[in-house]
């Protein structure tokens, strides 16, 4: 199996280099123009200085904020199965099971956090979502299919069971509101520190990238996604309300998007939310965008999303009801005896829900109630680098898989 791979990757590239030479080019040039020069070149050397720093100070601010670090999950039967589109999630079969790579953490970071005494947790995470290509053949700029984020979840041990979710909506809500703005202040506080740090160690290399850097100030500017879409169209709303402010850094709140993403109410007493009666002040999620600074002139380059978080679902009967609505499991698990009698109509999920129903000897849930997020390593250094020197995500990564870019990656 092993002798067939390198067959199978050396007849791609075989395939590559002939196509190439019929072209009038070689593979060496290929390589030279798309990866050693870049290598060589001072763009890339400023660019992970600046990612160094970046890393370094949100390591140390979430270390002070006395967040746990965890280990990195790149294999697992479940994972975070996206609103948006790729083509497919790429598995491996190991000791009789089939494991799929981890678009992101999202269900190992929930299940981390069940301690009590755990506050939060933090890790540099590898994640790959083989993004779909462009349709129109553009270099969209932004997408790399193998990259790294900076994932956390923090509790929020607000105790809320399903009774007071179904019959106390005030307290839930005002509940739900002042965890939105704890979340918000805690990111907004580590983006500040990261960015001092930068500005502080790095004013040669953001030179060098013809970039600035303004330390943000809190809040941050913050727009609900209904009244956006309103104003812009689904593509543009990003671009459309980085140019409604001066701010560098700038949330949207309230975007229909992931099933672990919660939406109250979504289930009342009597029945389900109809999903046409959602609207942004429901969905208690959030995205951080950014735009980059040209140094000579002042001007701000087009926002881009850094960041996406939530307050997550943390009932049983609620992340059942949103798997089930989302598609993402066919049936609820019928859980008897301390077994799934379904499991096999759930994929990888039968585990994770079996977890989520446990409850203490005083018949509680013991499923966390968190909130967290995902902060895109390569896209922020690529949101705030964009100028002169930096065009594409790959200008600051060495091995930036971007399916815009390349019909086949050397490394």
């Amino acid at each position: 199996m092993k002798d067939d791979l390198m067959i199978e990757i050396g007849d791609a590239l075989f395939g590559f280099q002939a196509a190439l030479k019929e072209g009038g080019s070689t593979l060496k040039e290929h390589l030279e123009k798309y990866y050693y020069q870049k290598w060589m070149g001072d763009t890339l050397l400023a660019a992970i200085s600046i990612r160094t720093t970046f890393v370094t100070a949100m390591h140390q601010f979430l270390a002070d904020e006395g967040l746990f670090n965890i280990e990195r999950i790149q294999l697992s039967p479940v994972t975070d199965p996206l609103a948006h589109d790729v083509e497919h999630v790429p598995s491996i079969s190991y000791k009789g099971l089939h494991y799929v790579m981890t678009h992101s953490m999202i269900y190992s970071k929930f299940l981390a956090c069940h301690h009590p005494r755990i506050k939060g947790i933090f890790i540099d995470s590898p994640n790959i979502r083989l993004e779909v290509e462009s349709p129109d053949r553009i270099q969209r700029g932004k997408y790399i299919i193998d990259f790294s984020q900076m994932d956390l979840e923090v509790r929020r041990n607000r105790g809320i069971d399903f009774e007071d979710y179904l019959y106390k909506p005030d307290m839930v809500k005002e509940t739900l509101k002042e965890d939105m703005a704890i979340a918000k202040d805690l990111f907004e506080r580590m983006l500040i520190h990261s960015m001092a740090k930068i500005v502080k160690k790095n004013k040669e290399e953001l030179k060098e990238l013809g970039v600035a850097i303004e330390i943000p100030k809190q809040p941050f500017p913050t727009f609900a996604y209904d009244q956006s879409r309103k104003k812009y169209s689904l593509k543009e709303y990003e671009v459309g309300l980085g140019k409604e402010t001066s701010s560098q850094f700038f949330w949207i709140t309230g975007i229909p998007r992931e099933n672990y993403d919660l939406i109250y109410p979504y289930l009342k007493p009597d029945g389900k939310i109809a999903l046409d009666e959602v609207t942004s002040d429901m969905v208690y999620n959030y995205d951080l965008c950014a735009k980059s600074i040209i140094q000579d002139t002042g001007e701000q380059t087009e926002a881009r999303e850094l960041l996406s978080g939530a307050i997550r679902e943390w009932l049983f009967e609620l992340i059942i009801e949103r798997l089930l609505d989302n598609k993402v499991i066919p049936a609820k698990p019928i859980i008897a005896e301390g077994n799934i009698e379904n499991i096999n109509q759930l994929g990888g999920y039968g585990p994770f829900l079996l977890a989520a129903s446990m409850k203490d000897d005083k018949g509680r849930s013991t499923f966390p109630d968190t909130f967290g997020g995902g902060i895109g390593i390569e896209r922020t250094l690529y949101a705030l680098c964009r100028g002169p020197k930096v065009e594409k995500i790959d200008d600051v990564t060495f091995f930036g898989k971007n399916p815009d870019s390349h019909q086949i990656y050397l490394f």
